[in-house]
């Protein structure tokens, strides 16, 4: 899966909020806001990724276990697919 084009990660002060660009931003008014484990998972899925590499990527550069990983990433996934963010 991968973010689908038409859609970029802007730092707005100290948020980074997700806006749709080109012609998404004609069928889209919307920003999402991002923390910094968004952020960083959606940086992942930059190119072609799967469930269980965004796992180990936060597994890797964040102290936390592999059942809070695995739900955040849930959780993440399922407000990008809620959003239609993602192509899977």
């Amino acid at each position: 899966m991968k973010i689908k084009d038409g859609f970029i990660v802007n730092k707005v002060g100290s948020q980074h909020v997700v806006v749709p660009v080109g012609e998404a931003s004609m069928e889209r008014h919307c920003m999402i806001r991002l923390n910094d484990t968004g952020t960083f998972l959606w940086e992942k899925l930059g190119a072609n990724t799967t469930e269980n590499e965004l796992v180990r990527a936060l597994l890797a550069e964040y102290a936390v276990d592999e059942d809070t990983a695995r739900a955040d990433v849930a959780a993440f996934l399922g407000k990008l697919r809620d959003a239609d963010l993602l192509e899977e």
